[in-house]
């Protein structure tokens, strides 16, 4: 964070202006500033066009100032853009005439850009700066970006260093940092009893599971429990995945990362409402505790489940926690993971493919998705296919076998075991950008975060992070 923004007290008169145009405003622009300006513009070709920039000389060869092409309603990743193509150096937003809300938007996009994963090589040049524009909530800002940071990174780690053991490392370090409360349960008796479902996924590993249960917030305040999918790394079990479906399979932790993320920007925040982050943290592997097709597990409330296919693993995960997130008494759950490859068929990989089953919760989500650019998709829970879950032997099977609404019966099945009468909000995410996009590096993504935190925010105060 110190590295890209720097705080106007502190910053020298050198810093060279950013300054956003339209098309329409370049005109207006260039007759307000030296004749060589419009030279050098009409020389370069410079249109203002969206996603344009474009550095002006000054007199002793230095940049007088950069012009951002830009549209004003669609200028959400400007910054970002802008970025990755200055000079190192250090910069001047030129603001006037930017509304608040969209500002806090650009400079989120900003510090998202200078995101860079250095654990294991470090970047070969400096990062551009920016001096802190008057107005702003700063630590709003930062406390979104140090979110992004905390999944990305998290989603990024190689599966030898963010085993379950890692994870709850990390979950220890967020708890220290804000004063969070947390429970760490990995003794195999402990989960065997009280998460079996967790157990037996991640039995055949040699770093053993773990449930992670951190806490947070006045017992009087609005009750949102937050659970992730944390399956470090995922082979596919004895239902062994080929190679190449296997290569990113350390971003199965995902929705562990993104829990972990959200929760750290709900207490930086300070939002009025009570967290309980749940994480169920194991490693999918071969072995000879492996769970098979056929095998009977029963979960945390008692319901059987039959293994039609040991890939089908997360849910597995998940359920035991959804009956841990009813045991909180919570007026809120929402759960991420990165469960199927069908949500991706459906909707891609760059938008969060979403489920719920309260009206209200699932409309309330689309404009803070809108105003962060953190595109959300709703699919149907549709009952009638719940059928496809049945089972001759137990109360119902992990998977369908007959490989259609993929994505639909994962939460039908989800559905089983989370509370009654709760609101609930189910992600089917990617968390992983396959392509560089302005403020989106190729990599770990906590997609659904923004949008998320900004639905808190709407209902139980802060709403400036979104419209309400």
């Amino acid at each position: 964070m110190e590295s890209i923004f720097v705080s106007a007290a502190t910053a020298d008169d050198d810093a060279i202006p950013l300054i956003p145009v339209t098309r329409d405003a370049l005109p207006d622009l260039l007759a307000r500033n030296p004749e060589r300006w419009r030279n050098w513009v009409e020389q370069s070709d410079f249109k203002a066009e969206s996603g344009s920039l474009l550095h002006v000389p000054a007199d002793d060869g230095r940049t007088a100032a950069v012009l951002l092409g830009h549209e004003p309603e669609r200028s959400h990743w400007m910054l970002a853009q802008a970025l990755k193509r200055l000079w190192p150096g250090l910069y001047r937003l030129e603001s006037a005439g930017i509304k608040a809300d969209v500002l806090i938007t650009l400079l989120v996009g900003w510090g998202l850009a200078g995101y860079r994963f250095e654990r294991y090589r470090k970047a070969e040049k400096p990062l551009p700066r920016l001096v802190w524009p008057e107005g702003v909530d700063r630590a709003r800002v930062e406390a979104l970006v140090a979110a992004h940071r905390l999944a990305r990174d998290l989603i990024n780690t190689p599966p030898a260093d963010m085993m379950p053991v890692h994870l709850a490392l990390a979950a220890r370090e967020l708890a220290e940092e804000f004063g969070a409360g947390l429970r760490v349960i990995s003794d195999d008796e402990a989960l065997e009893e009280g998460f079996p479902c967790i157990h037996t996924v991640g039995a055949a590993s040699a770093f053993s599971p773990r449930v992670i249960e951190l806490t947070w917030g006045r017992p009087d305040m609005p009750h949102v429990v937050l659970v992730g999918k944390g399956v470090c790394f995922d082979s596919g079990g004895l239902n062994l995945k080929p190679g190449n479906s296997m290569r990113l399979m350390k971003k199965d932790m995902g929705g562990a990362a993104i829990v972990l993320g959200l929760a750290r920007a709900i207490m930086a925040l300070g939002l009025p409402v009570r967290i309980t982050a749940l994480v169920g943290a194991v490693e999918n592997a071969v072995g000879s505790r492996s769970f098979r097709p056929g095998d009977v597990l029963k979960a945390r409330n008692g319901k059987t489940i039959e293994i039609d296919n040991t890939d089908a693993e997360g849910r597995l995960v998940l359920a035991d926690l959804l009956v841990r997130a009813g045991e909180c008494h919570p007026d809120l759950v929402i759960d991420f993971a990165t469960l199927t490859g069908a949500a991706r068929v459906a909707v891609g990989t760059e938008i969060a493919a979403f489920f719920s089953d309260d009206e209200v919760l699932a409309a309330d989500l689309q404009a803070p998705a809108g105003y962060w650019d953190d595109p959300v998709w709703r699919l149907p829970l549709h009952e009638p296919y719940r059928h496809l879950l049945d089972s001759r032997v137990a109360d119902l099977v992990n998977s369908s076998s007959g490989g259609y609404a993929g994505a639909i019966t994962a939460a039908l099945f989800l559905k089983e075991f989370a509370p009654e009468g709760v609101p609930w909000l189910h992600f089917d995410v990617m968390a992983w950008n396959t392509r560089a996009r302005p403020g989106r590096p190729k990599g770990g993504e906590a997609m659904g975060l923004r949008a998320v935190l900004g639905l808190l925010e709407a209902r139980h105060g802060q709403g400036s992070s979104g419209p309400a």
